[in-house]
């Protein structure tokens, strides 16, 4: 028996029971009967909210979707009385230009895992069960509960339940509305922070950089936080709230290991600015971003909490006049100053960090896609006192062949396929063996 076989028995045990909960409850209420998934409730096909018909990469109409609660209407018929549960499975391919140490994912110091190669992997990387939709009224929701193959755990994954409503304030519209949400960014509406930039899909056993900011996922699912928030004539949008870690218990049963979780010190704020204007198919967007989080690493007060202070820019260009032919630009940076009395010792100096990204991308037919992306990240020695320099580019081709309205079992199956191509300059702060973390994915991301 292998090391991952009893945790699998144990999880899929607790994955079922879950599911069976989560469906019992969707099919049983009165109030969930009556409502449908995103394509099934507002009767759009998922091309009308997302640029490559399916994946996060929203247009202006999915973007006013998600500024509204999830609620907007619009669908009819048999699947308008469905309630709006779906689910998804990703699975990868990935190949490295030089043989890596996979680990156990559960057990960092333990043996390379017998269950993984040390090249050329396939991994199980989400099976996810979502409730996408209007709860009741003007309340909705997008929750995520997922099973990570090649971590062997279940995590309440990305999570944002909104209450919005609209007036009219001088003869402006004005949308308002406060988010709950366990991911600063998770509620964002463009593609540029962190929760929802590119690259959309990846592999649990690729090589990744050791630096990124503290607001570039390093909080996932370990905080809640509230923010309240509003769009002034579709055009200026504004957003502030603050968030508080969960407590040890529910890090821990959501598997987020000991060594990762992390708890705050005091209430983190959390703030959003964007400008947006679209004219005659021409989106524009440019937007600023941040937080200040005291944490406590490991949840361990003794030293006291480190400070991190995240200053973040991004700007975002649609051409979507012809649905055919869709060009987009998208830019990011993050400057993170860093207090790291906890983690290092009382000291004088602060640290940083810069994280600069940029993607341009082409969609035809809203089925054929080709992205490259660009990361560079520059910053302070780390704690064994070596620079966190990073610098690789990431090429895409995408096909999805569903989520058009003439689509087969439109709105009922979406498939994304895509093959990546990874290439460093620089990593953890050596150019020398830097390209041998080159990889090669292949990857298969079906909704249902």
């Amino acid at each position: 028996m292998t090391f991952f076989s009893k945790q699998q028995h144990h999880s899929t045990r607790l994955i079922v029971s879950l599911l069976m909960l989560i469906l019992i409850y969707a099919f049983c209420s009165s109030e969930s009967m009556a409502m449908p998934s995103f394509a099934r409730q507002t009767g759009q096909a998922c091309s009308s909210c997302h640029t490559q018909s399916f994946g996060p990469n929203l247009t202006p109409m999915g973007r006013y979707f998600k500024l509204t609660g999830y609620t907007m209407g619009g669908g009819s018929g048999n699947n308008a009385k469905l309630p709006p549960i779906s689910a998804m499975i990703i699975g990868a391919f990935t190949n490295t230009l030089k043989d890596q140490a996979v680990q156990s994912p559960s057990n960092p110091d333990a043996p390379i895992s017998s269950s993984y190669n040390k090249n050329n992997n396939f991994t199980l990387e989400e099976v996810s069960l979502f409730y996408a939709g209007r709860i009741y009224g003007k309340v909705g929701a997008f929750s995520q509960l997922t099973y990570s193959g090649y971590e062997d755990k279940l995590e309440m994954d990305n999570t944002d339940i909104r209450f919005a409503d609209q007036i009219d304030l001088f003869d402006k519209p004005i949308t308002y509305g406060i988010s709950l949400n366990n991911n600063p960014s998770v509620q964002d509406l463009w593609n540029t922070t962190p929760v929802w930039g590119f690259p959309y899909t990846g592999s649990s056993v690729q090589p990744e950089v050791g630096s990124s900011a503290l607001i570039d996922g390093a909080l996932g699912s370990q905080v809640g936080g509230a923010t309240a928030y509003t769009m002034v004539d579709n055009l200026l949008y504004l957003e502030a709230g603050a968030y508080g870690s969960f407590s040890n218990t529910f890090q821990r049963t959501f598997g987020i290991p000991k060594s990762e979780r992390i708890s705050l010190d005091g209430a983190a704020p959390y703030w959003r600015v964007a400008l947006q204007y679209d004219w005659k198919g021409h989106y524009f967007a440019v937007g600023h971003f941040g937080m200040i989080a005291d944490v406590f690493p490991g949840r361990d007060h003794t030293n006291g909490a480190d400070q991190f202070t995240d200053i973040g820019f991004d700007a975002t260009y649609q051409y979507l006049a012809n649905p055919k032919h869709i060009f987009e630009f998208k830019t990011a940076y993050i400057y993170e100053d860093q207090k790291l009395n906890a983690s290092r010792g009382p000291r004088t100096d602060n640290t940083y960090l810069n994280t600069y990204k940029f993607n341009i991308a082409y969609t035809y037919d809203q089925t054929y896609g080709v992205t490259f992306g660009y990361n560079k990240i520059t910053g302070s020695n780390d704690l064994d006192q070596t620079k966190p320099n990073s610098e690789y580019f990431t090429a895409e081709l995408v096909y999805v062949p569903f989520g058009k309205s003439d689509s087969v079992l439109n709105p009922w199956l979406n498939l994304r396929t895509s093959l990546q191509y990874i290439g460093f300059s620089q990593a953890n702060g050596s150019s020398a063996a830097a390209q041998n973390n080159n990889s090669f994915l292949i990857t298969g991301w079906l909704a249902f």
